[in-house]
């Protein structure tokens, strides 16, 4: 759908001056996703705007595999049907995503305008994102930074590492709580959003989140099996942006699962 001088041509093509580019868009696709009635943890809405706290192991949108009962099909329900299209057909309201076994906060915009206003915080990296995990093993250093490139992994495409050539990833982590040497209990502020940081960062420090079976290796796995977990311990706790129409600054977070709770307490911790 894009000319060069009337030819067809390579994404890699390097202009020249005085030379003629023709853009034809192609018609716009008609959304054929079917709302489903499904319940919904409400922290904000408004007409512009709606603020969720995502179950573990609910898909954030339609994707192989999952052709129904995603969050965008939720959410297409609860809105009757109407959300920014600027995401695509697939990925209405969709202005970032957790991964299907992490649960938090997420935030989803009903406008065009609300999702361009979000998409330019989140490019300048003024929103504010914390996390809590539970991760094996103990940090040798109490809090510290994490500043390592990421890309899809040169071996497996659905995973991803860090690359020297990857894009940049910053991860600031602090220990709230340890039990023993077995593990800890992290507070996580992200200052990028790569797909599988904070797993990919941890990992990389030797400590795995704890139920996370992509990034962890075969005899953490099997011990997990053996304690019965069931779901990777990543919560999206805390989400502070300004709202796109208004430019009030909103704060929202979520009380930690109770899934959270009774492992920390499994694992000899205190409640907090």
């Amino acid at each position: 759908a894009i000319r060069v001088d009337d030819q067809t041509t390579k994404p890699s093509h390097s202009l020249r001056v005085g030379q003629k580019v023709i853009i034809i868009p192609p018609p716009p696709s008609t959304m054929d996703l079917t709302p489903e009635p499904m319940e919904l943890q409400i922290l904000f809405e408004d007409e512009a705007l709606l603020v969720l706290n995502k179950s573990p192991g609910c898909v954030v949108h339609p994707a192989a595999g999952h052709a129904t009962g995603t969050l965008v099909h939720g959410v297409l329900h609860h809105c009757g049907g109407t959300l920014s299209g600027i995401g695509g057909v697939a990925r209405p309201g969709v202005v970032h995503r957790l991964d299907q076994d992490t649960s938090g906060c997420l935030v989803m915009a009903k406008t065009d305008r609300a999702h361009q206003g979000l998409a330019e915080q989140f490019a300048q990296r003024s929103i504010h994102k914390q996390y809590l995990a539970i991760a094996c093993g103990v940090p040798k250093c109490s809090e510290g930074r994490i500043d390592a490139p990421i890309a899809r992994h040169p071996n497996n495409r659905k995973t991803m590492a860090i690359v020297d050539q990857g894009r940049h990833a910053v991860t600031d982590y602090r220990t709230l709580q340890s039990f023993g040497a077995h593990a800890s209990y992290l507070s996580l502020n992200l200052h990028t959003g790569r797909t599988h940081q904070i797993r990919v960062h941890l990992a990389s420090l030797g400590h795995p989140i704890l139920g996370d079976t992509k990034y962890a290796d075969d005899e953490l796995q099997a011990v997990w099996r053996s304690m019965g977990v069931q779901r990777m311990y990543l919560h999206a706790w805390q989400l502070r942006f300004r709202h796109p129409m208004t430019d009030k600054p909103l704060s929202l977070s979520t009380e930690r699962p109770l899934l959270f709770e009774q492992m920390i307490k499994r694992l000899g911790g205190q409640p907090t």
